[in-house]
């Protein structure tokens, strides 16, 4: 008699890949710890802006006397005021000249110096990088008194042209910190390539290494900015108040708060930190992705 010998699986095997299995949390504890302290973090963040932003609609009374209510009404007369009384329009277009070209001086010589000393080997070339990267261990404030006379004996203090150089000067450190690293994850071979072809040193850095470079660019292009344009130490120093047509956004915001004491203009005051906020809020969101890509980039390749 044959018998079956075909396998026939138990009725414990049948039931265990049958019952579901439970999958384990990625996150766990931490991971949900994390999650409450971002959105904390957040709401301590947004909260404050949206508050400025909602108080420049209101009048005195209401910044005091309801300060986490709606405003009455929707009216620009703060705005008003705080653009043409306090020339607040006048300042913005000081600042974003003044910033647009400090920028663009930092990342030509940031650029250049930084894809040097990362790309080619000759002596004092590792004297010359940690000069510059000593440079971001300085404090701004301690300088600021022999930086004063030096821009004085080289007549360039009360001018726009004395504030773009020490811009471009303080920012030079990070820049060519953050773009040294960068270069240097960037293929040798291709930049071989363009030399066998008879590309000269200056082609290759502009015409091949600057578009492959272009996430670490805009990264970093997009922090001078942010930086340069909150800047009111430097400012204040090397504009004095003898050229108030000369002043940027981060002295007439000073000037409207200081003022706001005598003449209580709190709605002012608080249109123009908005239209401070606003420009650099929305360059941040239309850069976003491109200053995440340019900041994991050179860790992955």
């Amino acid at each position: 008699m044959a018998t079956d010998t075909r396998y026939k699986p138990s009725s414990r095997s049948g039931a265990s890949h049958g019952r579901p299995r439970k999958r384990k949390n990625p996150l766990g504890v931490f991971g949900a710890m994390s999650h409450i302290a971002l959105v904390i973090w957040a709401i301590l963040i947004i909260g404050p802006l949206l508050w400025t932003f909602l108080a420049s609609f209101k009048n005195n009374t209401e910044i005091f006397g309801d300060p986490i209510t709606l405003p009455s009404s929707f009216g620009w007369d703060a705005w008003g005021r705080a653009w043409e009384k306090a020339h607040i329009g006048q300042y913005m277009i000081n600042t974003v000249f003044v910033v647009v070209c400090s920028t663009a001086a930092t990342m030509l010589l940031g650029s250049m110096a930084a894809y040097v000393l990362s790309r080619y080997t000759f002596p004092g070339n590792r004297a010359i990088y940690f000069l510059f990267v000593s440079g971001m261990t300085f404090p701004v404030f301690l300088a600021l008194v022999p930086l004063f006379f030096v821009v004085k004996n080289l007549g360039l203090i009360d001018t726009h042209l004395g504030v773009i150089l020490v811009y471009t000067a303080y920012s030079l450190p990070f820049t060519v910190f953050f773009l040294s690293a960068f270069f240097k994850t960037l293929p040798t071979s291709v930049a071989e390539a363009a030399m066998m072809d008879g590309c000269s040193h200056t082609r290759t850095f502009f015409q091949i290494m600057v578009p492959m470079a272009k996430p670490g660019l805009v990264s970093i292009t997009i922090f001078n900015i942010l930086g340069q344009w909150n800047q009111y130490l430097l400012p204040i120093v090397l504009l004095s108040g003898n050229v108030e047509d000369k002043w940027l956004i981060t002295q007439g915001v000073a000037n409207i708060s200081t003022n706001a004491g005598y003449e209580a203009d709190w709605p002012g005051m608080f249109a123009a930190l908005s239209m401070t906020i606003i420009p650099v809020m929305i360059i941040y969101i239309i850069f976003q992705r491109q200053i995440q890509s340019g900041l994991t980039s050179g860790a992955v390749k």
